[in-house]
C-alpha cells in the first residue's frame, strides 16, 4: 500500500474532502502514477451534481499527468521515471478496439463510469473502507493512481506536466473533433458553438486546418474575446443576435461545419440549421445520458448531417503527439486556456470551472 492525499466525493451536497487514502500497489499489468497535475472536466462536475449513493465515495478527475512511479511484472512498455499523460480506458481487445475505434470499445461505459476495475475491484481505500475510483481508468484528483498501459502517453520529460493532462480529455475532445471527425478543408468555414475550453480547441484546431472563416458563438465577452485571440475570424453573443441569421450572413449561405460544445438541445439544432449544403455539425456537448433534441428532418434530408463525437473519435498515442507538436511549433497555443490552482483550492477551482470564471482549471498536486 502507497499513502497519498486525494480529494474524495463523499456527498454531492458537500464540498470534496481533501484525505490521506491508501493505494495499492500494481498489478501484474497496471502502473502506478505519480499525479503532478490534473484537469476539471465538465464530466466531472457532473457526477459530482447527480452521483448517487451507491456511487459514493469516489475520487473522480480524467484528465491526469504524471510520472511513473512503480510498474506491474508484465508491464514492458512504461518504465519508472517516464512522463506520462493520461486518457480514456478502453479494454484493447474487442471487435471495435481491434478495429482503431478505441473510443467506441464495447466496455467503454463500464471502464470509464464504472469507478471499479473491470474485475469491480478497487485499488483505493480511506479509513479501512473502500473507495470508488478509477473514473476513466485514472482517478487523477488523487496524488498517486493506479492505471494501464492503455491509458498512457508517454511525452517528453522536458515538457511542463502541469499543461498537458487536459489533452487527455477536454482538449483532444475539440480539437479531434475538428481535425479527426470533420477534417475541413483549407478555405472552408467553421462554426463554434461555446468557446469554453473545448470549443477554443476546436478553433485552434480549425485554424491549423486552414479554415478561412471561424465563427465563435458565445455569450460570454472574454471567452468571444479570446476566441478572436486563438484564430476565430468573428464572433458572436447569441444574446444579442440570432445565430442563425448571422452566420448565414457571414458565410454568404451557411457554415460548411459546425461543432456543437455544448449539447443544449437549441443549441444542437441552431448548429444544424446554419448549415450549407452540404454540410456536417459534429455534437461533443453532453447534457446527460437523456437529452432529447427535436431537429428538422427535411433539413438534414437535403445534405446535412449531425454526428457525435466522443473524445474526439481519437486514438490518444497518435493524437496527443500530435498536439503536442504544434503546441512545440507555436500552432496550438493550450497555455492561454490554463488556470493553475493547488490542490488545497481544488472546491474554489471547481466553483471557478462551474460558472465560467477560468476557461481550464488545472489543479496541481505538491512535489
Amino acid at each position: 500500500m502507497f499513502q497519498t492525499t486525494a480529494a474524495v466525493l463523499r456527498s454531492t451536497a458537500a464540498p470534496l474532502s481533501i484525505e490521506t487514502i491508501e493505494v495499492e500497489a500494481p498489478r501484474d499489468d497496471e502502473v502506478l502514477v505519480k499525479v503532478t497535475a490534473s484537469g476539471i472536466c465538465h464530466t466531472d462536475l457532473g457526477v459530482i451534481a447527480t452521483a448517487e449513493e451507491g456511487q459514493l465515495p469516489i475520487i473522480l478527475g480524467h484528465e491526469g499527468s504524471g510520472v511513473v512511479e512503480q510498474v506491474g511484472a508484465a508491464v514492458t512498455d512504461v518504465a519508472v521515471g517516464d512522463h506520462v499523460v493520461l486518457s480514456y480506458a478502453y479494454c484493447g481487445v474487442c471487435t471495435n478496439c481491434k478495429s482503431g475505434t478505441l473510443v467506441h470499445c464495447r466496455d467503454f461505459m463500464a471502464l470509464n463510469f464504472g469507478g471499479a476495475r473491470a474485475d469491480g475491484t478497487t485499488a483505493y481505500r480511506a479509513v479501512g473502507e473502500p473507495i470508488h475510483g478509477h473514473f476513466f481508468g485514472q482517478s487523477s484528483w488523487s496524488g498517486r493512481l493506479i492505471t494501464t498501459p492503455r491509458n498512457i502517453v508517454k511525452v517528453d520529460p522536458g515538457l511542463p506536466l502541469e499543461l498537458l493532462g487536459p489533452l487527455g480529455c477536454g482538449i483532444q475532445t475539440g480539437a479531434g473533433a475538428v481535425l479527426n471527425t470533420l477534417n475541413p478543408a483549407p478555405g472552408s468555414s467553421l462554426v463554434v458553438f461555446a468557446a469554453g475550453s473545448v470549443g477554443l480547441s476546436a478553433i485552434m484546431a480549425a485554424k491549423v486546418a486552414g479554415c478561412s472563416i471561424i465563427i465563435a458563438v458565445d455569450p460570454q465577452q472574454s471567452r468571444r474575446d479570446l476566441a478572436l485571440e486563438l484564430g476565430a475570424t468573428h464572433a458572436i453573443d447569441p444574446t444579442q443576435e440570432n445565430p442563425v441569421e448571422a452566420i448565414t450572413g457571414i458565410t454568404d449561405g451557411g457554415a460548411d461545419y459546425s461543432v456543437d460544445c455544448i449539447g443544449f438541445p437549441a443549441v444542437v439544432r441552431q448548429a444544424l440549421e446554419c448549415l450549407a449544403s452540404p454540410g456536417v455539425c459534429a455534437t461533443v456537448g453532453f447534457q446527460g445520458g437523456e437529452n432529447e433534441i427535436t431537429i428538422n428532418q427535411g433539413h438534414l434530408l437535403f445534405g446535412r448531417s449531425l454526428v457525435g463525437v466522443i473524445e474526439g473519435d481519437v486514438d490518444p498515442h497518435e493524437f496527443i503527439p500530435r498536439m503536442i507538436s504544434l503546441f512545440q511549433e507555436g500552432k496550438f497555443p493550450i497555455d492561454r486556456l490554463m488556470q493553475v490552482f493547488p490542490l488545497a483550492e481544488i472546491n474554489e477551482a471547481i466553483d471557478a470551472a462551474h460558472h465560467g470564471k477560468v476557461t481550464k482549471a488545472v489543479v496541481r498536486f505538491p512535489s
